[in-house]
This record gives structure tokens, sequence and C-alpha cells, in this order.
């Protein structure tokens, strides 16, 4: 049996991403990996780079990750920038685009936002024509098969479809969950000889208290509207006195 935890969008929620590892280590789940986001909208971006370098097996690269990297030059962007190492921004710059893998014959594609770029969202109602297109090879950013399943992150969302006999499956947010208040992780369960699988979302509690109060002390932008989406579950525009708005998500 492989057995795969799939976290995402940590979003520099440290107390959401220790949760979830006591979790992982009661289940005696060590193969972690995790599909970008780690920083970004949250107040503890060094530390949870810190437990993702050094607790994940396979990671890579979220829109966040790109932005606080030096894509873009938002207030949202430069916070979290100044409390990272060169070290730090560096390995966040240098996370790879997805990972395709065969498990029991089948060709498993696992991308942050979709199969067309960090930018390029796939919605739960995206069209069936977007979804299929999400499984095709995209050489562009190193996906050179044609994917019998694809699981990704972005929206904040957990979700699982059936598109033509293929699984599509958004593993949902460990740090900044927008379809609930409680962190949602994924766990993947394979049968090495044949193309079988189990997939579980897996909820749980967190020191939420703790989060917010590390919000409030940080002094990062932005912090209502982090506070506001934690206790809410509900997406909070952000919108910078020049007027700029923050992507969603």
């Amino acid at each position: 049996m492989i057995r795969l935890a799939i976290l995402a969008d940590l979003h520099a929620n440290l107390a959401a991403t220790l949760a979830v590892h006591a979790d992982l280590q009661r289940r005696g789940v060590t193969e972690i990996w995790v599909l970008g986001d780690l920083v970004g909208k949250g107040p503890r971006p060094k530390e949870v780079v810190e437990w993702t370098q050094a607790h994940a097996t396979r990671v890579i690269q979220g829109n966040w990750d790109a932005r606080v990297a030096g894509a873009t030059h938002r207030p949202q962007d430069l916070w979290p920038r100044s409390k990272l190492t060169a070290a730090q921004l560096t390995y966040l710059e240098e996370l790879p685009y997805g990972i395709e893998e065969q498990f029991g014959g089948a060709w498993w594609r696992f991308v942050h936002a979709s199969s067309h770029g960090l930018f390029h969202r796939l919605y739960p109602h995206s069209s069936l024509a977007e979804q299929l297109d999400a499984f095709r090879p995209n050489p562009q950013y190193g996906l050179r098969e044609h994917a019998d399943a694809l699981v990704y992150a972005d929206v904040h969302e957990a979700l699982m479809l059936d598109v033509e006999g293929r699984p599509l499956i958004n593993c949902g947010s460990v740090g900044n969950p927008l379809d609930s208040t409680l962190p949602c992780y994924l766990l993947l369960e394979f049968q090495r000889d044949n193309p079988s699988h189990s997939a579980t979302f897996v909820r749980l509690t967190y020191d939420r208290d703790s989060e917010i109060s590390a919000a409030e002390a940080s002094g990062m932008p932005f912090t209502r509207e982090y506070i506001a989406e934690l206790l809410t579950g509900a997406y909070q525009k952000r919108r910078a006195r020049t007027g700029e708005s923050a992507e969603p998500a």
C-alpha cells in the first residue's frame, strides 16, 4: 500500500500546519506532498517554509510562492518577502511546477492551479472542455503525459469529480479553507499492483485562537481580512489603498 498525504495552501498558517502534521503522525503517514502556496496571507511564512523543508517529501510551486519570491510586488507580497531569508526565497522561486507519477499503471498529475499556468484557475464550475483539457500534456510546464487523474489546489475548496472516467480532485486548503473553517488535506492510498485507489478528505480542528493572536501581533497587511476568513471560511476581498486588488485565494 502506498499512502500519500496531499497538503496545499498552507498560507503561513503555522497552527493549522502543525495540527495536520500531528494528525499525520498519529496515522503513521510519512509521505507528505505539498501542492504549493506555502506563504502569503498568514503571519508566519518563515516557520511554515521551515516546516515544509523539514517534513515534506515533495513540494511544488503555488501562485503565492511565485509572487512572494519576486513575481509581483503587492503589499501582501512584500511583507512575507521581508520575513524570509534569501535562501528561502530562492527555494520558493525554484520549486517545480508539477509532478507526474504512475500508480498502478495510471498516470497521476499534481499541480497547484491548473495545467496551464500558476495564474490559470480551474474552478469546480469550469466547462467540461476546460476540465478535459487539464489532463492533456503541456510540455511548457514539464507535463508530458496524458494524465489519467489530476490533483490540484488553489481554489481552497475540497472537490472530487469524475471527468469522463478521470478523477479530478482538489485537496482543499490547510491554512486558509474557503469551504469551511476547518483545515483540510487529502489522503490518497494506492495498491502497488493495480490501478485502484482510495481518496479521503481529512478535516480537523486546530488552535485557531493562537493563529489569530499571531496575525494581530505580526503587523502584516490585511490582518482583518485574514482573521475574517479564519472565522467564517468566506473569502474577503483585499484592496490596497492604491486600489489594487489581490488575486482571490
